[in-house]
């Protein structure tokens, strides 16, 4: 693929819906033009008494950049997180999900909210490690740990934080109740100011972690003898990694909840479009996830008189994707 292609789909195209998702929403539509003028006004650079609306302003400013930020934010951070997952296993079915990390973090997440002993992100956090902990330790045995124990032991750890999860539903009172249930659909009609502050730190970190270690990634997918054979410790590179992912998802599962698929779907997109090597898939990784989410997200808030759970939303249009994928064999599997 050109270079010219390259940046129109990983720059230009994410660049124009993210401006275009700022004109999108419920309450009114505006124009492009119209959305540089406020930006202009906004900045100092223009002055404009009919366009001195403070109702659209505040709802512009205060409520749609910051949901089209943490959106996009949360996009590329589980996009990423599955296709580094993806590579150090060499599985193509792992993500997220597999290992127990986003079950983990909802689990504490929503324990956080139903005893705020401690902030909801940092119990997130907590629990998503303790679930790759858990993982590990489940499938270790002896001398090394196989893939497909791993994966195994992970879906095992997953089933637990769920039925852990549904338990603290049953103690909640009626309101905790519905705040964890529509958060464990995921919630992004919540977004503020405060939880793109939240968030965007351990994902920026996390994000500038894996792009750092990309090229590190092609060894891993070769396997571990071919990563000792040019002087490369795997353990310690899959060990960072899968703490980076595993913060990265719970940053994000503590500010949205729970959106499942993405962090599977996504980079089998990414290997489609620009085929396995790292170096470019965990650049689109971050581009595509993050565009595809906003893509979703303003479906979600725009089609219905009402809005649909961003997690319900990515199932519908994630799980017919998926199974068309699957079925062309698109992914090479077989290979």
């Amino acid at each position: 693929m050109g270079r010219l292609k390259i940046i129109v789909l990983l720059v230009i195209v994410p660049v124009l819906l993210f401006v275009l998702s700022l004109t999108i929403g419920s309450t009114q539509n505006i124009s492009v033009i119209e959305l540089f003028q406020r930006m202009a006004i906004q900045l100092g650079f223009l002055q404009d008494p009919t366009l001195q609306d403070g109702s659209l302003s505040t709802i512009l400013w205060q409520v749609r950049l910051p949901r089209v930020l943490l959106t996009f934010l949360v996009g590329a951070a589980l996009a990423s997180s599955g296709g580094v997952l993806q590579s150090i296993f060499r599985n193509p079915i792992v993500d997220p999900f597999t290992l127990g990390i986003s079950s983990g973090s909802a689990f504490g997440a929503a324990l956080a909210m139903l005893f705020p002993i401690m902030s909801v992100n940092l119990s997130a956090f907590i629990f998503g490690v303790c679930a790759v902990g858990l993982t590990y330790l489940v499938s270790y045995s002896g001398v090394r740990t196989s893939i497909v124990g791993m994966v195994l032991a992970g879906m095992v750890i997953s089933g637990v934080f769920t039925a852990l999860l549904t338990l603290l539903q049953y103690m909640s009172d009626p309101y905790k109740l519905q705040a964890i249930i529509q958060w464990t659909m995921g919630n992004l009609h919540t977004a503020s100011w405060s939880k793109v502050y939240t968030a965007i730190g351990p994902i920026a970190i996390g994000l500038f972690v894996i792009v750092l270690y990309r090229w590190k990634l092609n060894l891993l997918s070769l396997g571990d003898q071919e990563a000792l054979a040019v002087g490369v410790n795997p353990k310690i590179i899959k060990l960072v990694l899968i703490a980076v992912a595993t913060m990265i998802t719970a940053a994000s599962v503590a500010a949205v909840g729970v959106i499942s698929l993405f962090g599977l779907i996504v980079p089998h997109i990414s290997r489609m479009i620009f085929g396995p090597n790292n170096n470019i898939s965990v650049w689109a990784n971050i581009s595509i996830g993050g565009t595809f989410l906003l893509l979703i997200d303003d479906f979600s808030r725009a089609v219905m008189p009402f809005e649909i759970p961003i997690g319900v939303f990515t199932m519908i249009i994630g799980a017919p994707l998926f199974i068309y994928l699957m079925r062309r064999n698109a992914m090479n599997w077989n290979s």
